[in-house]
């Protein structure tokens, strides 16, 4: 599964709504235990910073699972038409149980890192008074574009007014609430021999770093992109917005396809972005 990797320890806090409802839930705080080695960790950081595996710095800086983050709602009856995707709602989904889709691709309630697995839902097909029979969803993991149809019951479907754009050319990101931007920002992006892949993505993975001095800042937003060119990368290269120690870095094309903001800008963003946030990274 797709998303950031980091060594160590982590510690799981509960999101609002969603999380406490869902089977299984046991309590409002858990330790989970990734058993990821150094090489690991290293593999995903040559994704988001510029150095290379051997320095790149604070590679298992203590981190924490941010909530998934989402609003109060109850979960959503698809209509005929409301599940596809639009400037001022989309929808994604949370696995509840281990499902398969029917290109036979596995998913499970938690991605490789622990981090609960959430889907962006594309399209529903729909039954008698529009009950849904199968979800077309995002599949996480390489090659980017991957679409398939799951089992409704397997997932738990909500709305998210939020998203996010990143234009590569101009070096830029606009967080959106519905059609209202919420925050501009000057980004870092891949290099030419490294691009941030262009498509539509979500964010799947909310992380909080306790040293902001590590390579990835205050905190990281795993998106459910990977690298076109990074293949033999541990889980194909995935690929992150998250804030960095190298600040003079910013507008610049710097990463191996990572985006990167300053800290004061991620501080800002994490709150706008809860897991299921679409991502469009466009030229």
């Amino acid at each position: 599964m797709p998303g950031l990797i980091f060594g160590g320890r982590v510690v799981e806090s509960t999101g609002r709504g969603i999380d406490a409802s869902v089977p299984g839930y046991r309590s409002p705080v858990r330790t989970l235990t990734l058993a990821i080695t150094a090489s690991a960790a290293s593999a995903l950081l040559v994704g988001c910073g510029a150095a290379t595996p051997r320095t790149e710095p604070h590679a298992d800086a203590p981190h924490r699972a941010a909530p998934l983050a989402l609003s109060q709602h109850r979960p959503t009856h698809a209509t005929c038409s409301d599940l596809r995707p639009s400037p001022e709602r989309a929808y994604a989904a949370v696995v509840l149980r281990p499902t398969t889709t029917r290109g036979s691709t596995r998913l499970l309630p938690r991605d490789a890192n622990g981090y609960r697995t959430v889907l962006g839902v594309l399209d529903a097909r729909v039954g008698p008074r529009c009950r849904p029979l199968l979800l077309h969803v995002q599949l996480p993991g390489p090659p980017n574009g991957r679409a398939g149809w799951i089992e409704p019951a397997a997932v738990r479907v909500y709305p998210v007014a939020d998203r996010i754009v990143v234009d590569l050319s101009s070096r830029t990101l606009v967080a959106y609430h519905g059609r209202r931007p919420r925050l501009r920002a000057r980004v870092a992006v891949g290099t030419p021999q490294t691009p941030t892949p262009v498509g539509s993505y979500i964010v799947n993975e909310r992380w909080l770093l306790d040293n902001p001095n590590g390579a990835f800042g205050i905190a990281a937003l795993g998106i459910s992109a990977h690298s076109d060119v990074l293949h033999y990368w541990l889980q194909g290269g995935p690929i992150a917005l998250h804030g960095t120690n190298e600040p003079w870095t910013i507008g610049r094309a710097a990463s191996h396809g990572c985006i990167r903001l300053l800290n004061a800008d991620m501080r800002r963003l994490l709150p706008l972005a809860p897991a299921g946030t679409p991502v469009l990274v466009k030229r």
